[in-house]
């Protein structure tokens, strides 16, 4: 199949006007322009998606399907305790069947905003069997044991059990508040043995970073009461306390264990947190979340210091219990207005070639080349000369897609 475009974004060199992929199977076969792809290939059939722009298929580097079902059902909170304790009671209302259809609908939406691959936190990996998505998942398993630091091991090894059976998997221990250095150690074993990715959220919050530096505030007197061991809040920031755990030696940045992770929000970073960061750069992707960030009203996100490290900074949406929708789309416009100096072309870095790297697909997602997996979407352009922009303003559902060679419905 050849697909025809006003122009392909290829995101690995300058857009082709007039251009065209072929697409054998589930790969790119050929790029180029038109007339000599058409020459080449004159025994394919061709898709002329007209005054289109085709790019590759969006990436979501974090998100939370599990709580599509949330939208506008939490209004803001004064404190993220309180925003925890509001969640927490609507997540009581709800059943595994109701998970199941919340995830399923939440797919359906991402694929319509032209998401053709998911970094998808669940709580619940037991139900996702039960699940079968339209787009390409990497299934990462949410792990708490605030309550019962002893069973960290039982939690993870069930978790494990669960999605080991998946495509794409990963553990995500949720956080330092909530998840111990056991379960952290623990998850870094098993990703060191098993060769998958990690995720958490880090920095993420005023209290979290009050409840660590200064063992107060509502974060710490709401897990205080919850039984918390609070003996790790020593006057060390969250990033401190993540990346020097005295009680698991082995596991500290430049140690032996997998710590490939993506690091989700570092809202709340201290001039000190840099200095320990800066050797972390080529270990961890930094995932920003810009929508959710201004649900919370957190501090303003340190995109231009974290780039000066070398970090790979991936845009996610997290999940509608603090956001509207799941388009990436949006999520580049709130960027966007956020960083108004950096292009529009490196704004669309954030959910193509950079998450593909978090994921370790840098050779085969993210981009329109020779040998990548095809996953395609088109989006109308108004300007031919000012592509990226017409891109990044885009916001309406897509028409066409493409995955793994499959046009979509």
């Amino acid at each position: 199949m050849i697909i025809r475009a006003r122009s392909v974004v290829t995101m690995d060199g300058p857009p082709i006007e007039n251009g065209a992929v072929v697409v054998l199977g589930d790969r790119i076969a050929d790029v180029g322009k038109f007339p000599e792809i058409s020459n080449r290939h004159s025994d394919h059939e061709t898709t002329d998606l007209g005054e289109q722009v085709l790019l590759p298929g969006l990436i979501n580097a974090h998100c939370h399907l599990d709580y599509t079902c949330l939208r506008r059902r939490i209004s803001r909170q004064k404190t993220f305790p309180d925003w925890i304790r509001a969640i927490n009671a609507e997540k009581a209302k709800l059943s595994a069947d109701d998970y199941v259809a919340s995830i399923s609908e939440g797919f359906l939406e991402a694929k319509r905003f032209g998401t053709t691959t998911i970094a998808n936190l669940t709580a619940f990996p037991e139900l996702v069997s039960r699940i079968e998505p339209p787009i390409r998942t990497w299934w990462f398993a949410e792990l708490i044991d605030v309550r019962d630091p002893s069973c960290a091991e039982e939690i993870v090894d069930s978790a494990v059990g669960q999605l080991e059976s998946q495509e794409h998997w990963g553990l995500a221990p949720h956080a330092p508040f909530t998840a111990s250095a056991n379960l952290y150690r623990y998850c870094e074993e098993i990703a060191n043995r098993k060769n998958v990715l990690l995720t958490t959220h880090l920095a993420e919050s005023r209290e979290e970073m009050e409840m660590f530096l200064d063992a107060k505030g509502a974060l710490y007197e709401f897990l205080k009461e919850t039984g918390r061991d609070m003996s790790d809040c020593v006057k060390e920031t969250p990033i401190g306390r993540f990346l020097d755990r005295g009680d698991c030696p082995q596991s500290h940045a430049g140690g032996s264990m997998n710590r490939q992770y993506l690091l989700v929000h570092l809202n709340e970073v201290r001039a000190n947190d840099f200095d320990l960061l800066e050797k972390s750069a080529n270990s961890f992707s930094v995932v920003y979340c810009p929508r959710s960030h201004d649900y919370f009203g957190h501090s303003a996100f340190q995109f231009q210091k974290l780039r000066e490290l070398g970090f790979n900074i991936c845009l996610g949406t997290d999940s509608l219990a603090s956001n509207e929708d799941l388009s990436l789309f949006a999520e580049m416009q709130t960027f966007q207005s956020e960083s108004p100096n950096v292009a529009p072309d490196k704004i669309l870095q954030m959910v193509t070639t950079n998450p593909a790297g978090a994921l370790r697909q840098e050779s085969s997602l993210g981009k329109i080349r020779q040998d990548f997996i095809a996953d395609l979407i088109a989006v109308p352009i108004s300007k031919p000369q000012s592509v990226f922009e017409d891109i990044v303003a885009f916001d309406q559902p897509l028409g066409w897609s493409m995955i793994g060679g499959q046009i979509l419905a």
